[in-house]
């Protein structure tokens, strides 16, 4: 039997370090930007098609949202995209729904809204009672916060109201769109108000919504925190975002409203 032949130790030569070629170190550097350039993609992709957070700003929506609620918001569910048209079924827009939207009168500034009528549907308000197409409208979501009678607010369209302003010239379109009384929802456009009804900026005294305003749909909040448990309560310049940020850190679990967070919107 032949033995294995295993070379003296002390005879075989000590290893030369080479320098590592040039070649391989842009190539490392090549694929951590290409990594890096997918990551930025996805997320561009993400944001831009699919979902997108946002915070609720104001008591409009309460109960069902309220201050301090951050939002995934579905961006598929109606196909605003052109992506989204092509590759997967979506739905259309229908009454009692919440929608995030681009303001129609500052289209930088994002509003949550219930969608209250669709094209073609007649709404009219009789003291705070909707009536949609002849019929009320079961609301267990809406919340009146005042006791006192608001003409306008509560027994709606009022043609004779005047507004000045930029506002204003809602008040002159809506007479176009009043027949016997009640406000038609044109084609292509949407009516919608806050549940919170007394505390609700909304399409009584702005307008419709145009379809393509639409972003999409909240999907779940994500983290909820009480803003008014003696800390911060706004976030307008950077400043404030940074004290905003470094006060929820550090009072993570005080702030939180753990009951809310994760909470599916419907």
């Amino acid at each position: 039997m032949v033995e294995p032949v295993i070379a003296n130790e002390q005879h075989l030569p000590s290893p030369i370090l080479l320098p590592r070629p040039r070649e391989d170190t842009e190539h490392g550097f090549l694929l951590s930007l290409q990594s890096l350039l997918a990551t930025v993609v996805i997320a561009v992709f993400v944001i831009t098609f699919v979902v997108q957070a946002f915070q609720i700003p104001s008591e409009s929506m309460e109960n069902t949202l309220l201050i301090g609620d951050y939002l995934l918001v579905n961006k598929l569910r109606y196909g605003g995209a052109a992506l989204g048209n092509l590759l997967i079924p979506y739905q259309k827009v229908r009454r009692g729904d919440i929608v995030v939207f681009h303001y129609p009168i500052n289209p930088a500034q994002h509003f949550v809204k219930r969608v209250i009528g669709v094209p073609g549907d007649h709404i009219r308000l009789i003291d705070r009672q909707v009536w949609v197409n002849g019929l009320p409208l079961k609301e267990p979501y809406a919340r009146y916060s005042s006791s006192a009678h608001d003409i306008y607010r509560d027994d709606f369209p009022q043609v004779d109201y005047i507004v000045q302003g930029e506002e204003g010239r809602w008040f002159e379109e809506l007479k176009k769109d009043v027949q016997h009384g009640e406000l038609i929802v044109p084609l292509g456009e949407y009516f919608v108000m806050g549940d919170n009804r007394d505390e609700s900026l909304d399409s009584r005294y702005w307008g419709f919504v145009p379809r393509q305003n639409i972003i999409g749909s909240p999907l779940v909040i994500y983290w909820s925190i009480n803003n008014r448990d003696g800390g911060y309560s706004g976030a307008d310049t950077a400043s404030d975002k940074i004290m905003h940020f470094t006060y929820a850190l550090t009072h993570l679990f005080k702030i939180t409203r753990w009951e809310r967070t994760f909470r599916l919107v419907n």
